[in-house]
């Protein structure tokens, strides 16, 4: 069996707060491919990602997450050929500081505790300080960390890191939750004790050792946790 975690380390986009929040305001822009435009937007921002952390080198430098957000919905909007005023663009992005946390986060989250509860994202903190603090969210995590104090996106074991050395506790007495099946592989190689949240009924990830847990909701985690 699984370490009971002695702290909770959480994803963020995607797995507390839905990316795809932002449907409506791209449906009133790009009336019928606000959706296709979404998840375009979503899997270009991931890719751009795992490929800079490839192409990290000398010559060649990290650019942050919202540096490649907005690049990923440039492309989005290029490939669907959605011409949008400078404006209109900038409405999207900033939607991305606003996205609406699951229904399930915050119960869950405040079920928890007394455990810490951090973010570990791919995120600025720019981008990941005022989301939080604008969400009910908030009372119930202890810190964030961001992939940008080591210079290199998930799923890096550098990035997993953060979260040992900030909480001092060994990876295996981590629970890290993630709604991202690479990020739950990543984290599970790396030592952690793993959660994937799998909403939507996915086959588990071919390429590594399967999650400790796979449940369809945040809501699951607690029970598991007091049980473990």
């Amino acid at each position: 069996m699984p370490s009971t975690p002695r702290a909770l380390v959480f994803d963020a986009y995607g797995t507390l707060f839905d990316v795809h929040s932002v449907v409506t305001l791209a449906e009133e822009l790009a009336p019928r491919q606000g959706a296709v435009l979404s998840q375009l937007w979503r899997t270009k921002q991931l890719e751009y990602t795992w490929l800079e952390s490839l192409m990290l080198s000398p010559a060649y430098a990290r650019d942050d997450f919202s540096t490649l957000t907005a690049r990923a919905l440039d492309y989005a909007l290029a490939q669907l050929m959605v011409p949008l005023e400078a404006a209109d663009r900038q409405r999207l992005l900033d939607a991305y500081r606003v996205l609406a946390p699951f229904p399930d986060a915050s119960n869950a989250l405040a079920d928890l505790g007394p455990r810490p509860r951090w973010i570990l994202s791919n995120g600025t903190r720019a981008m990941l300080e005022p989301l939080v603090a604008a969400s009910p969210l908030a009372a119930h995590l202890d810190g964030i960390l961001s992939v940008d104090e080591v210079g290199i996106y998930k799923p890096s074991p550098r990035v997993y890191q953060l979260a040992v050395d900030a909480l001092g506790l060994p990876a295996a007495d981590i629970g890290f939750v993630s709604s991202n099946g690479w990020d739950a592989a990543g984290a599970k190689a790396f030592g952690f004790t793993t959660f994937w949240i799998n909403r939507y009924g996915l086959p588990v990830e071919r390429h590594a050792a399967e999650p400790d847990y796979v449940v369809g909701s945040l809501a699951n985690i607690p029970s598991i946790v007091s049980a473990t």
